[in-house]
């Protein structure tokens, strides 16, 4: 088994012995603040960014500590189309009051990023201010997938569906997905391999919205993936990594 197979068994685990409250999330997710329309930020002109709030990684170790709402804000005002907040904790180093933070400091689309497997991870984004949600196609089933993407939009909220390989990106189509993230990297490996990401980007239907996601570190690779058709691009260490994540934004949008 890889990093992905072993995650996801943990969260599954998680979930039987401590299930989350779906009756009081879902009060929480209808006093909850209007849904900021995702799908229609990464249709902008051009390649937008999604830029990600992550202080750890299992690939790369403690990345940087930040304080979450300030970073999304530097990261909007830099030009970001949307903030991706990773709120897995063992990991990742993250959590659902990072969630909570960034929406309250940003006027622009949040996406919760995490390991979602059930519906109540689904109510539980939307009552704590997500926007969107990312689902992974290989983490769940397919009558899973469709379910939790069904969930979803039954929330109001958008969902970046993750591909890695062919079965993934079928999967992702399979499921009635809107908005398709190639992932560049193997969550099972742990590693980067951005030429495949590519070649599966090509084979996605021109009229969903594509996200490149991992590897993306420089205004060429951007450029890249909006030669390969893509819609926008997900960026996480490279911005959390820098002195300066609004400048750092721009300059990969080619405004600086």
């Amino acid at each position: 088994m890889g990093f992905l197979t072993d995650l996801v068994a943990s969260v599954r685990r998680d979930l039987e012995r401590r299930p989350l409250p779906e009756g009081s999330l879902l009060l929480h997710a209808r006093s909850a603040p209007p849904v900021r329309d995702l799908e229609a930020a990464l249709r902008a002109p051009g390649v937008s960014l999604i830029a990600e709030v992550k202080r750890a990684s299992p690939s790369a170790g403690p990345i940087a500590e930040v304080d979450s709402a300030g970073q999304a804000a530097a990261y909007a005002q830099g030009g970001a189309a949307a903030i991706s907040v990773l709120t897995e904790p063992r990991h990742f180093d993250g959590s659902v009051a990072d969630l909570r933070s960034v929406r309250g400091r940003t006027s622009i689309p949040v996406l919760r990023k995490d390991f979602i497997v059930h519906p109540s991870q689904v109510i539980q984004s939307r009552a704590e201010g997500a926007d969107a949600v990312l689902l992974i196609a290989t983490a769940v089933t397919e009558s899973e997938l469709e379910e939790l993407r069904c969930v979803a939009e039954e929330m109001g909220m958008s969902a970046l569906v993750e591909a890695h390989t062919e079965a993934d990106l079928g999967r992702a189509l399979a499921s009635g997905a809107r908005m398709v993230g190639v992932n560049a990297r193997d969550l099972e490996t742990l590693e980067v391999d951005g030429d495949r990401a590519f070649e599966l980007a090509a084979k996605v239907p021109p009229e969903l919205v594509l996200v490149i996601e991992s590897g993306i570190r420089t205004r060429k690779d951007v450029l890249r993936a909006g030669e390969a058709g893509a819609h926008a691009v997900l960026v996480g260490e490279a911005l959390m990594r820098s002195a300066d994540p609004s400048r750092a934004v721009a300059t990969l949008l080619g405004r600086r």
